[in-house]
């Protein structure tokens, strides 16, 4: 893997959050393409930063929370939880599924808040702080469907389409099929993703626009099984999640981070032009 010794420890750091139980070194060297020595300095320096620790029994590294912490610092000083989340539990409420808010950050769609609506039986509650699959997720799909066709594919092809059994069934895997799924977003006003994102899951989503401007802070889904979630059933819940993402758009302005994410947009771009 090539790249610098930063991108290198925040590779290591990526991949160790998808190993709840760890990585051998060998395992992370392999992994990283880096020779083995290399991969050792790295950890050694990731864990007396408290990023990284290792079991001295086993010797497997593992991740600390101490990202974590920094993650949930932030959310706190930008006040999007304390904004949302009443807003986020009425809709679970309502639809008893589980309702989630992602916003925009540069050329990525991160989730950021949740609310479960579902008290029993089957549940799908994904971790959050994770970057949305923007070709395959109802999130994804709406956030695209606001973008012209050019910039849209332009941030997938960044992102890429994913490995072939890495997401559901339904997720498409060509331009055209992308493209479809946004042209009926446009038409609807929110996404359907059915067996696209995972197998088993179907979700709904919507943008989140500036009350004032109408640039888009992010997007408001609701997600559940497909066994509960036909198209027909998230039909239903169309209202009041468009309902639900413009009371997001309102409540927006009482966080200087969300308030000011338009901003940040237009500056992002007018210094890509500049370096045109």
């Amino acid at each position: 893997m090539a790249g610098s010794l930063l991108d290198r420890a925040f590779g290591i750091l990526e991949r160790l959050s998808t190993e709840s139980s760890g990585m051998p070194l060998q395992a992370i060297a392999d992994q990283m393409d880096i020779p083995k020595s290399a991969a050792h300095r790295l950890l050694g320096e990731l864990a007396k930063l408290r990023y990284v620790r290792q079991d001295k029994d086993t010797g497997r590294y593992f991740l600390t929370t101490r990202l974590v912490s920094l993650g949930f610092r932030f959310l706190a000083e930008t006040g999007i939880v304390d904004v949302s989340q009443p807003i986020l539990d009425e809709l679970a409420r309502q639809t008893r599924e589980l309702v989630r808010l992602s916003v925009t950050d540069g050329e990525t769609l991160t989730w950021v808040a949740k609310a479960q609506g579902a008290l029993s039986g089957l549940r799908y509650d994904p971790d959050m702080g994770r970057e949305t699959a923007l070709f395959c997720s109802a999130s994804g799909f709406a956030w695209l469907s606001t973008l012209s066709d050019e910039d849209a594919l332009a941030l997938v092809m960044k992102q890429g389409f994913g490995k072939l059994n890495e997401y559901g069934p339904n997720a498409p895997r060509t331009v055209p099929a992308l493209l479809e799924h946004l042209k009926q977003t446009r038409e609807r006003g929110y996404s359907v993703a059915i067996d696209t994102y995972m197998e088993g899951m179907a979700a709904m989503a919507t943008p989140v626009r500036h009350p004032v401007t109408g640039r888009v802070l992010g997007v408001v889904s609701i997600a559940g099984p497909t066994p509960r979630l036909s198209e027909a059933k998230l039909a239903s819940f169309a209202d009041a999640l468009i309902a639900t993402a413009a009371e997001l758009s309102e409540a927006s302005l009482g966080s200087a981070y969300l308030a000011d994410v338009w901003l940040r947009s237009d500056d992002e771009k007018e210094a890509k032009r500049a370096a045109q």
